[in-house]
C-alpha cells in the first residue's frame, strides 16, 4: 500500500474525490485547471473505471471476461479495450519470461494488469484537462503521478512497511519527473493471493512485499507481481535489468533489498 504525501503550502487549488470501484477505493487529487472542466473530466474518469469493472470483472457472471471464458463471446465481439489489455498482458508475459501471466486455469484472467492499466488511463485523462498541472490517482495503494502538485513541490508517496503496521518503509519522490508510478505487491494486505504461473498455485517465496517505481503504473503493477513470484534474489536481478525501473524488496526476515538507482528516488 502507498499514500500520496503533499506539502500543504503554495499548491494550486485541488479537486479531490474517492470512489469505491473494482473492489477497492480509487482516490483522485487534481491540481490546477478550471474547476468545472476538472469535475467533468473526473466524472468521465470515474465512469471509465466502473465500465472497466463491468467489462473485466472475474466475479460478475455477465462481464465480458466471464462470457468470453464461457465461449459466449469472441474477442472480436468484446470491447476494444479487451484486445488492448490482452496485448499488454502478452507483452508483460514476454518481458517477464512467463513470471507474469494473464492466464489462470487455462483461461484469460486480466486481474493482474487491469487495475494498474485503468488507473493510469484515468490519470492521463485528467492530465489532459487544460490548465491542470498535477494529477495523483491512487488505486488501492498503487499510484500514478503526473506533473507536480505545486511550484517546486514534487509528488511524494509513502510506502507502507509490511512488517510494521502504520509505519513507512520508504518515501518515494517524483522530483524532476513529469510522470512516476509506484506499485506494491505482497501478502500484508490480501494474504497469499499472487499466483506462481508455473504451478498455478500461490507463490511461495521469501518476500512479503515488492514495490516498483516506474514511469507507468500499467507496467509497475505487472513488474511488482512478477518479481514477487520470482523471489528476492531472482526478482531483484530481473528488476535491475529493466530500463527506468527501480524497486524495494522486503523479505519475511526483514531484509531490505533495493535496485541500484532507488536512492535517487527516495525523499
Amino acid at each position: 500500500m502507498a499514500d500520496t504525501v503533499v506539502e500543504p503550502t503554495q499548491a494550486p487549488a485541488a479537486v479531490r474525490r474517492a470512489e469505491e470501484v473494482m473492489g477497492t477505493v480509487v482516490s483522485f487529487d487534481v491540481r490546477g485547471g478550471d474547476s468545472d472542466a476538472v469535475q467533468s473530466a473526473l466524472e468521465e474518469a470515474v465512469a471509465g473505471l466502473h465500465r472497466v469493472d463491468e467489462v473485466f470483472s472475474t466475479y460478475r457472471d455477465g462481464s465480458q471476461i466471464c462470457r468470453l471464458a464461457r465461449g459466449e463471446l469472441t474477442i472480436d465481439e468484446c470491447d476494444p479495450e479487451v484486445t488492448e489489455v490482452l496485448d499488454l498482458g502478452a507483452e508483460a508475459e514476454r518481458l517477464s519470461e512467463g513470471w507474469f501471466s494473464t492466464t489462470y486455469e487455462g483461461r484469460f484472467d486480466p486481474t493482474g494488469i487491469v487495475k494498474g492499466w485503468s488507473v493510469e488511463r484515468a490519470a492521463r485523462r485528467l492530465a489532459d484537462v487544460p490548465g491542470v498541472t498535477g494529477v495523483s490517482v491512487n488505486g488501492g495503494g498503487d499510484v500514478q503521478l503526473l506533473g507536480t502538485p505545486g511550484p517546486q513541490r514534487p509528488w511524494r508517496v509513502g510506502v507502507a512497511d509490511p512488517l510494521r503496521p502504520g509505519g513507512l518503509a520508504a518515501v518515494i519522490s517524483a522530483a524532476g519527473l513529469n510522470e512516476l508510478a509506484v506499485a506494491t505487491s505482497g501478502t500484508a494486505e490480501r494474504g497469499a493471493h499472487i499466483v506462481d504461473p508455473r504451478t498455478g498455485r500461490s507463490a511461495v517465496t521469501d518476500l512479503v512485499a515488492v514495490t516498483v517505481v516506474a514511469p507507468r503504473l500499467t507496467w509497475a503493477d505487472c513488474w511488482a507481481t512478477a518479481a514477487f513470484a520470482m523471489g528476492s534474489r531472482e526478482g531483484l536481478t530481473w528488476l535491475e535489468s529493466l530500463p527506468d525501473v527501480e524497486a524495494l524488496l522486503i523479505t519475511a526476515g526483514d531484509e531490505v533489498r533495493c535496485t541500484g538507482g532507488l536512492a535517487a528516488r527516495l525523499g
